[in-house]
């Protein structure tokens, strides 16, 4: 069987590092720990699993970091991951037979993005041959692709393969997990240094575009965003980003007609469908604002097509249901959504709501009631404000 070594750098992620070496131990024949200058427990959580730990003094670069670290592997191939990652167990036959292909030189994987509610999967180049051309590249959203492009066009022979099921469960995008390791804060840095000497590079400018608009700066995400397209270098999952950040932007803005376009050109994108979930879910969430419930439905019946176990996709539906007054059909979809999240507040106080205009004061009740329960464990504002709404019309929960 393939050599597999798993390569993972870390700074004090004592929390997060087991639940990440659990989910490989059974996996990888051996495991590389470079640790960046922890100052908790996670160098002798790495030991206790048998690995083998280096030392790196932080440069503020991902890639110089990796690339060290890549040095001391064995396996004749590489799984990457962060110590916020953790490897799902299905994926496992679909990597090793894919590693048995000789002309195999990178195996995309798929990700979910834990708590992240624009977009909740990418494609990530986590595994690949121990190859000296294979390296990374930039010093934050370090990525292989920019080395293999370059190999793929001296030596036609290697190809890359897309594994589609998810591979990778990422919950580094939770908002404890940001606030805790100020990743914004980090990764504007990392990026703006990049930028500064790669002004045209698309792929910083969705990256730094989209960081941009996720903390507020909308002016400098738009601008950034605009720049990465007109470079006329972007690949078709770059394009997608760009075009799918522009189309949130403009929503926000209520600029409707820019906001149709980019997204409508982000979906026409030839990817991975999962990875357009998130553009089509906004698409529909914009029509639905405008009162587009035809068009809006049509977009979430694609979401769930792509997804079924998409709770988001289910709660949308049922808000579209709702207003074209099919409440029948909004109680089963807000119901799904329950089904595939159960601490989802939101789709329990829609369904009360839905539940009320049909007459099912008793169910509706219920359904309020754990609605204020999750809230209360979530937001004290949210469950206040919807004790208040209940109250004016004669519901004292």
């Amino acid at each position: 069987m393939t050599k597999l070594s798993l390569s993972i750098v870390v700074k004090n992620e004592e929390v997060a590092l087991p639940r990440c070496l659990e989910s490989v131990k059974n996996v990888v024949d051996e495991m590389v720990v470079m640790d960046t200058g922890s100052s908790d427990r996670t160098v002798e959580i790495a030991q206790e699993f048998g690995a083998k730990i280096l030392h790196f003094d932080w440069c503020n670069d991902f890639s110089a970091a990796r690339n060290e670290a890549l040095k001391s592997v064995n396996g004749q191939w590489v799984l990457v991951l962060d110590a916020d990652e953790v490897l799902a167990p299905k994926i496992v036959p679909q990597m090793q037979k894919a590693m048995e292909d000789e002309n195999a030189i990178v195996i995309n994987l798929i990700r979910h993005e834990i708590g992240a509610t624009q977009s909740p999967y990418s494609l990530v180049s986590r595994l690949f041959r121990n190859h000296p051309d294979v390296k990374f590249t930039r010093p934050y959203h370090s990525i292989v692709d920019d080395r293999v492009a370059q190999l793929l066009k001296k030596a036609p022979h290697w190809k890359v393969i897309d594994l589609t099921p998810i591979a990778i469960l990422h919950y580094g995008y939770t908002p404890e997990a940001i606030e805790a390791l100020d990743k914004y804060t980090r990764a504007r840095k990392a990026m703006e240094g990049f930028f500064a000497s790669h002004p045209n590079d698309p792929y910083v400018c969705s990256k730094l575009g989209g960081l941009y608009l996720q903390i507020g700066e909308e002016k400098k995400g738009i601008k950034l965003l605009k720049q990465g397209l007109k470079s006329n270098l972007a690949n078709e999952h770059v394009l997608f980003e760009l075009h799918y950040h522009l189309g949130n932007a403009y929503a926000r803005q209520q600029e409707i007609q820019s906001a149709v376009k980019h997204y409508k050109k982000a979906m026409e994108q030839p990817i991975l469908p999962l990875l357009k979930i998130g553009a089509y879910n906004n698409f529909g969430s914009l029509l639905k604002e405008v009162g587009d419930f035809k068009n809006a439905l049509q977009a979430y019946e694609i979401v769930i097509k792509i997804d079924p176990n998409f709770a988001l996709g289910y709660y949308n539906l049922g808000g579209t249901f709702k207003g074209m007054e099919r409440f029948q059909d909004a109680i089963a979809a807000y119901q799904q959504a329950i089904k595939l999240n159960p601490n989802y507040a939101f789709a329990y106080q829609n369904l009360g709501v839905v539940l009320l205009k049909v007459g099912n004061y008793s169910d509706s009740m219920e359904a309020f009631k754990i609605a204020i329960a999750l809230h209360e464990s979530q937001s004290d504002r949210e469950a206040e404000r919807l004790r208040q709404e209940l109250k004016k019309i004669g519901m004292n929960l």
